[in-house]
């Protein structure tokens, strides 16, 4: 559940936090990636997550424009999800994280 203050705050960081903050939404967005894919295999790939917050994690991304929840009217029922444009936007900069986070390994190792 987000803090209606750290929506309307007048920071930049602090908004872009309030949507993209807590411990899943940048894992889900990687996983997602610019694929479409359905809800168990999303449960699968980031199996920590329990289904419940993972429910609650994708409809706040929806709520945010950063995903695409798309739903079949087929017997059994099919969910799929995508980034959307915004979403797509994000992945740039996830790989510079895990860039970084790549650097900085390297580097305590060859500190070692």
């Amino acid at each position: 559940m987000k803090d209606a203050a750290f929506c309307t705050s007048s920071c930049p960081m602090t908004r872009t936090m309030s949507v993209l903050g807590g411990k899943w939404k940048l894992i889900l967005i990687d996983h997602l990636g610019e694929r479409r894919v359905r809800f168990g295999q999303l449960a699968q790939r980031v199996s920590l997550i329990s289904r419940k917050v993972l429910t609650e994690q994708l409809k706040e991304l929806e709520d945010d424009g950063i995903v695409r929840r798309e739903a079949f009217a087929e017997l059994p029922p099919r969910v799929e999800y995508s980034l959307t444009a915004h979403g797509l936007a994000l992945l740039p900069i996830l790989a510079q994280l895990r860039s970084w986070h790549c650097s900085a390994a390297t580097a305590e190792v060859a500190a070692a």
